[in-house]
C-alpha cells in the first residue's frame, strides 16, 4: 500500500508545513510520494532534496529584502514575490536546492497549478529540480491580481489554491491509499466568501474561469475539509493540523513570527509522531530511514 504526504498552501502559514517536515526528514520518515500546492509546493520540495532546515533558513535570512517580496517589485516586475531571485538567485546561488538529492530520492513529487483558460487544477511530477520544475513551483505559488500567469508546458497557470487547496485527490488517483495530510489551519476553520469580488472581477478580466473560481473557492475549501474529515474518520488519512489559528500575515517579514510558527509546526510534529508512525507502519515494521 503506497503512501503518500499531502501539503496544503496558504503563504506564510506554510512555515508551520516547514517545522512538520523538518521533524520528518530528521526522524527518517520516507513517503512513496508527496504533492504540494502553493507553499507545499515551493517549501514541500526540500522534503524531496532531503534539506531540513533549507526552508526556515532562507525565509529568515531573505523576509526583509525586497527581491524577494516587495511591493516594490510588484511594481517593477508584475511579481510581489520576485521570480528571478526566488527561483534563479536564491535557489541557484544564495541558497542552494540540491536537485542531485532531489532527482536520486525516489519519492514522486506532484506539483498542482490553476490553468486560467479553464479554471481547473492541472498537475506536473516533478522529474529532477531543474528550471522547469521550478518554473511549476513558481506558478502554483503565483497568487492571483499580485502575480504575473506562468507559461510552461502549454498551459498558462496561477496560484493551485484557487481550485484545488489540498490535492488529496491527486494522491489518491495515482495510487497512494494512507496520507499523511498537513493542513495549516486548525480544526474547525470555515473560510469565508471572498471580499471585493467585484475588483477581483476586474483585475481578472482576462482570465474570466479564475474569477469564477475565486467566487466559489471558499464552498470548494469547505467541501474538502468536510472530505478530509471523513477520509481521517475511516482511516484512510492521518490530518496534521495547528492546535490553534496561527496568526501570521500571508507575507510576513518579522523574523521572530516566521520562527514562531515554525515552532509550532515542530511541536505539533513532534506531538504527533509515534501516531504517524503507527499509521504508516500498521503492521508493526519499523520505520524506513532515509
Amino acid at each position: 500500500m503506497k503512501t503518500g504526504l499531502v501539503l496544503e498552501g496558504g503563504a506564510m502559514r506554510g512555515m508551520f508545513t516547514c517545522g512538520v517536515l523538518d521533524v520528518f526528514m530528521e526522524r527518517g520518515l520516507v513517503f512513496d510520494g508527496a504533492a504540494g500546492i502553493s507553499a507545499g509546493a515551493v517549501f514541500g520540495c526540500n522534503y524531496k532534496s532531503r534539506q531540513p532546515g533549507r526552508a526556515l533558513r532562507y525565509n529568515l535570512r531573505y523576509c526583509r529584502d525586497p527581491r524577494y517580496c516587495s511591493l516594490r517589485s510588484l511594481l517593477k516586475t508584475g511579481d510581489l514575490y520576485g521570480a528571478a531571485f526566488c527561483y534563479d538567485e536564491l535557489p541557484n546561488r544564495l541558497d542552494v536546492f540540491d536537485r542531485a538529492a532531489f532527482q536520486s530520492n525516489p519519492m514522486a513529487f506532484y506539483i498542482g497549478a490553476t490553468d486560467v483558460r479553464t479554471g481547473e487544477a492541472v498537475y506536473h511530477r516533478c522529474e529532477d529540480g531543474g528550471a522547469r520544475d521550478l518554473t511549476w513551483m513558481r506558478a502554483s505559488a503565483s497568487m492571483p491580481l499580485v502575480s504575473r500567469p506562468v507559461e510552461v508546458d502549454g498551459h498558462t497557470l496561477l496560484d493551485g489554491g484557487i481550485v484545488d487547496a489540498v490535492p488529496y485527490r491527486c494522491m489518491e488517483r495515482n495510487g497512494y491509499e494512507r496520507n499523511v495530510i498537513v493542513l495549516t489551519q486548525p480544526a474547525g476553520f470555515v473560510k469565508q466568501p471572498a471580499k471585493g469580488l467585484a475588483l477581483m472581477r476586474r483585475g481578472l478580466r482576462r482570465y474570466p474561469k479564475v474569477a469564477e473560481a475565486m467566487a466559489v473557492r471558499h464552498e470548494r475549501y469547505n467541501r474538502q475539509m468536510q472530505e478530509i474529515a471523513a477520509r481521517e474518520a475511516d482511516g484512510r488519512a492521518f490530518v496534521i493540523r495547528p492546535p490553534e489559528a496561527l496568526g501570521i500575515s500571508r507575507t510576513e517579514r518579522d523574523p521572530k513570527e516566521l520562527q514562531r510558527v515554525y515552532d509550532v509546526g515542530k511541536a505539533t510534529a513532534l506531538r504527533v509522531l509515534d501516531d504517524v508512525l503507527r499509521f504508516l507502519h500498521p503492521g508493526g515494521e519499523t520505520a524506513q530511514h532515509a
